[in-house]
């Protein structure tokens, strides 16, 4: 009985290999004890393939083997990169930059939010819990992942009637850039986490309400500030404490249990997306019959429903997902808690930000 050919092609070498390679965890995970195939399927043959220094030439040996579903890797840069070498559907769960929309790639499947959502909720929060706040700095890296969290940014900000300054820097050249940095009182930082682990400790010695960094949202990124990340905000697009029941395979109890049998220890994020992408690749199979691009393609356009990792619905113009929403966490006594949207929220935000 045949199995299902699925390609997984993601850095497993380099700076990225670690989340690369929880992804290849996760959907391992998905191929080998949560993949509900309709007939003629009987099981999932995961191929995991370094996506090493290039891109195209890693995509085009992934493509040439003919796979029946093909997944992207973690990154903006390396997704994008990934699109930009086929026209095969690609199951995008790790690739958060809007820029991976229709109509320049029609052929991306986007599980995860958009980076352009990263800043709003924590704007939003702020806003409830800390109406004397009304200004922003907003410091972005000049690339296009910073640009799109920071157009996000400034939008969320006008919506609320803050009064929001940016300022832009390039990459590897962040501290260059502190003595024009205003005060006000929020600051909101992205950029590669090298560039904003630079600016943290510098930033955050000034007096601000609420601070919020991108890297804040994920355990180990800023942790060499020790004591000074406590009460920073960030962006997360999935926290294990978030307990979701879905309509669509496991929840997030059994995800956890089965991940730490393999690894040890609690699923990143990156896990999560990789594992939901697998669940709901095998959702639109079950609905068409069909593992043809085309019908992925349409099926995944038409569905709405909820994995462990949250909703799923796409924006049918512009491909970007639209069901799953970032949920903005604060680190509290050494532990990121969500603290909102107030539906998910484990405690309170807290404020003003202080070191």
């Amino acid at each position: 009985m045949p199995k299902l050919r699925a390609t997984l092609v993601t850095p497993l070498t380099g700076s990225l290999a670690p989340f690369g390679q929880t992804c290849a965890t996760g959907l391992a995970l998905w191929a080998e004890h949560a993949a509900y195939l309709p007939a003629p399927w009987t099981g999932v043959d995961l191929d995991v393939r370094d996506s090493g220094p290039a891109m195209d030439a890693a995509m085009k040996a992934a493509v040439d083997t003919h796979p029946d579903m093909l997944f992207g890797p973690y990154g903006s840069n390396t997704m994008l990169a990934a699109a930009r070498a086929t026209q095969r559907v690609i199951w995008n769960h790790g690739g958060a930059t809007s820029r991976l929309s229709r109509p320049t790639f029609p052929q991306v499947i986007n599980v995860l939010s958009p980076a352009s959502t990263y800043f709003v909720r924590v704007l939003q929060a702020v806003h409830a819990f800390d109406p004397s706040a009304t200004t922003i700095t907003l410091c972005h890296s000049s690339t296009g992942f910073g640009r799109d969290v920071a157009n996000g940014a400034i939008n969320a900000a006008a919506d609320l009637h803050f009064k929001l300054q940016p300022i832009s820097f390039k990459p590897q050249q962040a501290v260059t850039m502190i003595h024009t940095v205003p005060d006000a009182d929020v600051l909101l930082v992205v950029g590669n986490f090298a560039d904003e682990l630079a600016l943290a400790p510098r930033l955050l010695a000034r007096q601000w309400r609420a601070a919020a960094f991108v890297g804040a949202g994920v355990a180990e990124v800023l942790a060499p500030l020790g004591k000074m990340r406590e009460r920073l905000l960030g962006p997360a697009q999935w926290m294990p404490t978030t307990f979701i029941s879905p309509d669509e395979g496991p929840d997030s109890n059994w995800f956890i249990t089965n991940y730490k049998k393999i690894v040890g220890d609690d699923p990143p994020y990156p896990a999560a997306q990789a594992f939901a992408a697998g669940l709901l690749c095998a959702r639109c199979l079950r609905d068409t019959g069909s593992c043809e691009d085309a019908d992925q393609l349409t099926a995944a356009t038409k569905l709405d429903c909820s994995t462990l990792y949250g909703a799923f619905r796409i924006d049918p113009q512009s491909g970007l997902q639209t069901g799953h929403q970032v949920l903005t966490v604060q680190w509290q006594d050494g532990v990121r808690r969500v603290v909102w949207p107030p539906e998910h929220a484990e405690r309170p935000l807290l404020v003003p930000f202080t070191v």
